[in-house]
């Protein structure tokens, strides 16, 4: 079998990449070594972050530190066999996390978030997945003044720098809003721009349908075959060998698996991560996404039930599952709603491939022909996969980008 490209990786980011070189006249095989979006896809909180234009940083605040040590958080748990290997990738974000350069990258991380929305819109309405969608963004609810006063500053400047819509919620009104939701929170603070999705794994499968309906092809292979050969690139597949000029490494926590046999040594650290869905008691309902902010876990109303999903765990990315934060979230989550039973024979675990620099990496790769790059997505995997998909197929078949690649060019890490 032959193409014009190979995009390796059928997460989000994949089938959003086949979809715009397809739409550009490509003939595509996707390529994955399980179903399309059941790896990170699959077990986000569902949001389209059009707010989240400051990555997530390091602490840098000695008090924090020493608190994260504890290794007793719901927001973030490690492995203490796993942090020597990790210490390349935990220093350098560290050192990006200071004030000063943070600022920088979120100013280098913007444009990418503020194409969020109207590039999933795009797609969503050609995948005749409107059904999987809500508009109304989701909520951060605070157990105190203090932390609700310090996010809600926040709020206003991005208010200000980049035209995010908040609304401010008192006790009253977030009871009003949310009458099954108890504990002693002070308030809540809306953001009003972001999408949410109630079956991330149906929307990647509605991106799939439409990939193929443009006459793309999705079989089962293994990545780490892929190699150069006379004509470009190839890679073994359930349908045999596939051979294209050119390939698209999207294969997100795995693209070190091929990369460093390429020769390059990209520093991607990873941050797994766990959810469970749950029935509701009685007649409770649970209407928004919501974050119970100082706690670090967030619940939302999906099709399957209510997803709780846990924080960052550090670790090995192929280690067992050692789903300590969910434990630590649900006793906590079932003091503030009424969860019923569990709804999943066992807690999901997916890894997010994050860069030291908290900008995924996305451009040509410096030392081969034919070969691109889209990775490193950490946290915002499915907030960014149409965009991302849109850079790479311009950048792929001659146009201009629509927006400056520079900022998230492999090149950065002189790899």
């Amino acid at each position: 079998m032959s193409a014009d490209t190979l995009v390796l990786g059928a997460g989000i980011i994949g089938v959003s990449t086949a979809i715009h070189l397809a739409r550009r006249g490509r003939s595509v095989v996707l390529v994955d070594r399980r179903g399309a979006g059941e790896e990170t896809s699959f077990g986000n909180a569902g949001l389209i972050q059009r707010e989240g234009i400051v990555p997530y940083g390091f602490p840098q605040e000695v008090g924090m530190l020493v608190r994260y040590g504890l290794n007793n958080r719901i927001d973030a748990h490690y492995h203490a066999s796993a942090i020597p290997k990790l210490v390349p990738f935990l220093s350098r974000y560290w050192w990006h996390s200071n004030n000063v350069r943070h600022k920088a990258i979120a100013n280098a991380y913007t444009p990418l978030i503020e194409n969020s929305i109207s590039e999933h819109a795009d797609l969503i309405k050609a995948a005749k997945a409107d059904n999987l969608i809500r508009k109304d963004g989701w909520m951060e609810a605070f157990r105190t003044k203090a932390a609700m006063d310090t996010e809600v500053a926040e709020a206003e400047r991005l208010g200000k720098v980049a035209g995010i819509s908040f609304t401010v919620l008192t006790a009253d009104d977030l009871a009003r809003v949310e009458p099954h939701l108890t504990g002693e929170f002070v308030g809540a603070l809306k953001w009003n721009d972001p999408w949410s999705v109630t079956n991330p794994h149906g929307l990647t499968m509605a991106y799939l349908a439409y990939f193929e309906s443009l006459g793309g092809k999705f079989v089962n292979g293994d990545a780490t075959t892929l190699s150069p050969n006379g004509k470009g690139w190839q890679v073994s597949t359930a349908d045999g060998m596939v051979e294209a000029k050119e390939v698209v490494l999207a294969l997100g926590p795995w693209s070190e698996d091929v990369t460093r046999k390429l020769g390059y040594s990209f520093i991607v650290g990873v941050k797994r991560g766990y959810h469970m869905h749950y029935a509701a008691s009685g007649n409770a309902v649970l209407n928004n996404w919501t974050m119970d902010k100082e706690r670090g876990y967030f619940l939302a109303p999906m099709e399957k039930g209510i997803r709780l999903t846990t924080g960052a765990e550090f670790a090995d990315r192929d280690a067992p599952k050692s789903p300590v934060q969910l434990e630590r979230a649900e006793k906590v989550a079932r003091t503030i709603f009424p969860l019923g039973e569990r709804l999943d024979d066992e807690p999901w675990m997916g890894a997010r491939p994050c860069t030291p620099d908290m900008m995924p990496i996305i451009g040509k790769a410096p030392r081969h022909d034919g070969l691109w790059f889209a990775f490193g997505h950490a946290h915002h995997g499915l907030t960014l996969g149409p965009v991302t998909g849109r850079l790479i197929a311009e950048a792929m078949t001659g146009e201009k980008p629509f927006l400056d690649m520079s900022a998230w060019r492999p090149e950065r890490f002189k790899a």
